[in-house]
């Protein structure tokens, strides 16, 4: 039987995008070692210089999985990996997929309570971070159910030259760990894999659990995200029918970080398992990832919003020849209008022939599952569903599905679902719902709209909303608004806790360099508001800032200001009602003192 296709807006410009795929039966493993049988010669990725082919990162993966092997891990146990992009995780991995177990993924950036709290969430029994996180897990350890901890090196991985330079450089700051420490280190971990001949692989079908990833979910609590070997394959073969203008042996600036979905889900498996070529990012700056996208001629890029604006700053860009890209995808964060407009036109003016291209989805289904078509952009838009996905908007806590235009939740369905949150058998049954379809929906918590053509609006989260008066303010709106200020580099807008409007819209701002924060731009930019917002969303204040803080994944952390704003509102009426005891306590003057008699 014929393919079923979708003819699509764009077809004129990329052909038909199918709207079924045949996805890949087996594990994530097995996915690339396809990939690897049939592109043997072809460069998996790069790392500071090194490169190493699909045939020689199967070896070391299967070197990784004897070794793991010959250290008790067992099919369905769960192996911590904390790592920042460097091929030792790329090969612990898919490692870990191999032997049958479960890559629980956490940044290795982590706080020790943190760290702690994911190692005990998973069960895991086995760990590998850096040698300059050693320390924080040996302080949790015993709090742990962890057998074996696995520590690499970032210089393990480093062509003899380059090794130098790092070992001059920022090896130096590398604590020394004390030689009798109880851990292996890596190169006497792939040695182990001398001791194991037979029996290190275990067979797993596409259904199974393969992947944790860690996610607030929709009530903002941390739980555990569990992902299986489809998932992951069939995101690989969605993206790549979403830009069909990829070949094997195209280059992805892999910065985004492997605990992410936006990072290990697009970034690396997507490219592995579909041929490309990964150039990993250890340790991600603005600089740097510029610098990599210059000099190896990358055709594609992802980043959050925060780095395409620092991008646009940057002097070393000055000049740069872009016309490599084929692909610039922002996600985990609202790109805003002007944003878009500004990196648009930053990537016509370096000879580029693309626009930013807009993604939405959730860690409940990997990372992305929707994106803005390559030719046809809508502006506020971010894009539509990709192929076996499936988006609708219904009124919040119910099935009841709205028309195009109206607003509601965005509820998603596909073959990225995940499987479960770890531990959370009543949030799962919340957040995964049949309706009477029959299909399986994540209701995401997140507030939208779809048009006629498909095309969907992200609003805001739900949670992100602020209540003023009565009336519903979206941050994101308003933020849109301010930042297209000449003189305002970034905003964040928050709800400050008020005792009659029951919350007030404050505004954060980061100034473009060179602006005065002053009175007078304060006034200048209340004044722009007044003009361009709602009297009952204006902010009772703005507030300027140097830097606006940032999540691990480079959001603006709005939360951060709002935990900040709380106490400093607490600290104000403590203050205030100490004054107020002060004052009730004071003698009083006699009121007939001073008269005449």
């Amino acid at each position: 039987m014929d393919q079923q296709k979708v003819k699509t807006p764009w077809a004129n410009y990329v052909g038909d995008v199918p709207l079924h795929l045949d996805y890949f039966e087996g594990s994530m493993v097995d996915r690339i070692e396809e990939i690897a049988s049939k592109y043997p010669d072809y460069i998996a990725f790069d790392f500071m210089g090194k490169s190493t082919t699909y045939s020689q990162m199967m070896h070391e993966i299967e070197r990784c999985a004897k070794a793991l092997k010959t250290i008790g891990v067992r099919e369905d146990d769960r192996v911590t990996i904390a790592m920042p992009n460097c091929p030792q995780a790329i090969y612990m991995f898919y490692a870990v997929n191999m032997v049958g177990a479960i890559a629980n993924m956490i940044h290795p950036l982590s706080a020790e309570k943190e760290i702690e709290f994911y190692l005990n969430e998973s069960k895991s029994v086995t760990a590998i971070t850096l040698d300059q996180f050693y320390h924080k897990f040996e302080a949790v350890r015993e709090n742990t159910g962890v057998v074996n901890i696995i520590i690499a090196s970032v210089k393990d991985a480093l062509s003899r030259p380059v090794k130098a330079g790092y070992m001059l450089t920022e090896g130096r700051k590398v604590s020394k760990i004390p030689k009798d420490a109880p851990v292996i280190r890596w190169k006497d971990f792939m040695r182990l894999s001398n001791h194991c001949f037979y029996n290190f692989r275990v067979r797993k079908k596409s259904e199974d659990p393969a992947v944790i990833l860690y996610s607030g979910g929709t009530t903002g609590t941390t739980k555990g995200i569990v992902l299986t070997n489809y998932n992951f394959n069939a995101l690989g073969q969605q993206v790549v029918a979403a830009n069909p203008m990829f070949r094997p042996g195209d280059k992805m600036l892999a910065a985004m970080p492997l605990f992410h979905g936006f990072g290990l889900g697009v970034c690396i498996h997507t490219m592995l398992s579909q041929g490309g070529r990964c150039i990993l990012v250890p340790r991600f700056t603005a600089k740097s990832y510029a610098r990599l996208i210059v000099k190896c001629r990358c055709n594609f890029i992802a980043g959050v919003p925060t780095l395409y604006e620092a991008l646009l700053r940057l002097p070393s860009m000055e000049g740069a020849d872009l016309s490599c890209l084929k692909g610039v995808f922002s996600g985990g964060d609202s790109l805003s209008i002007e944003l878009k407009k500004k990196f648009d036109r930053f990537l016509y003016d370096h000879k580029a022939t693309i626009q930013v291209r807009e993604g939405y989805g959730a860690t409940e289904t990997v990372t992305a599952c929707c994106l803005t078509p390559p030719h046809m952009f809508k502006e506020g838009s971010i894009g539509v569903p990709f192929p076996d996905t499936y988006i609708k908007i219904v009124k919040p806590g119910t099935e009841e599905e709205l028309p195009y235009g109206e607003e509601g939740e965005i509820l998603l369905a596909g073959p990225t679902v995940m499987k479960e949150y770890m531990n959370h058998p009543e949030e799962t049954a919340q957040t995964l719902q049949k309706h009477a379809d029959g299909m399986t929906w994540v209701c995401t918590g997140d507030l939208g709209a779809m048009d006629d053509q498909g095309f969907v609006y992200f609003r805001g989260r739900s949670k992100r909303m602020i209540i003023t008066s009565g009336y519903n303010v979206y941050p994101g709106q308003l933020e849109n608004i301010l930042d297209a200020h000449e003189k305002v580099q970034m905003s964040c807008i928050i709800g400050a806790p008020d005792a009659y409007k029951m919350q007030k819209v404050k505004a954060f701002v980061k100034l473009v360099p060179g602006v005065m924060p002053d009175a007078a731009t304060r006034r200048e930019l209340m004044e722009y508001c007044r003009k361009n917002i709602a009297k009952y969303a204006m902010p009772y204040d703005i507030e300027f800032r140097e830097e606006l803080p940032k999540t691990l994944v480079g959001k603006v952390a709005y939360r951060v200001l709002e935990e900040e704003e709380l106490k400093k509102l607490a600290a104000e009426k403590a203050a205030a009602d100490a004054k107020g005891a002060e004052d009730a306590a004071a003698p009083k003057k006699d009121e007939g003192a001073g008269k005449k008699a």
